[in-house]
């Protein structure tokens, strides 16, 4: 079994923007408590994703490159609306940090994850991150695609 243990923070500025980075979009097939189901266009690559519960920073992750002719069809077959952001991969600290600057219905979200090989390894913070969300499911790309950044109450939920 693919296990996958990522820390997400919320991000602030523009100091991680050192690199261009790739456009993603990508949809939900499945979206409940026990697992997600994802498909992923991004470039000229497309990959199907399942990913099973999370518990603290660890999940089950099994992801498949398939045909991008394919994943076109599937995202058109997705449970509610896509996420689009762009994908900046930078260094930092000994480790890639992914920060996804979101777009459409989520524009003006920027998060950071890094993937490590145990839940307790050593990470030396970017001076770009924020609160850490790793554990608050408003963040998790499945749940922004039913309830975007942009429909939050300020009040309660930033």
């Amino acid at each position: 079994m693919s296990t996958e243990i990522e820390r997400k923070f919320r991000v602030t500025g523009t100091a991680w923007r050192t690199v261009d980075g790739q456009r993603i979009c990508q949809g939900y097939l499945n979206r409940d408590k026990h697992r997600t189901v994802r498909v992923r266009l991004a470039g000229v690559q497309a990959f199907l994703t399942i990913k099973g519960v999370t518990t603290g920073a660890t999940r089950a992750e099994f992801e498949y490159a398939i045909p991008v002719a394919d994943a076109e069809a599937l995202l058109a077959l997705c449970d509610g609306p896509l996420i689009d952001k762009v994908r900046h991969r930078v260094e930092h600290g000994g480790l890639l940090w992914e920060v996804d600057e979101f777009l459409g219905d989520n524009a003006g979200l920027v998060v950071a994850e890094v993937e490590l090989a145990s839940e307790d390894q050593p990470v030396t913070l970017p001076p770009w991150v924020t609160e850490e969300v790793t554990t608050d499911s408003r963040y998790f790309n499945s749940s922004l695609a039913t309830h975007p950044f942009n429909r939050w109450d300020p009040s309660k939920d930033r």
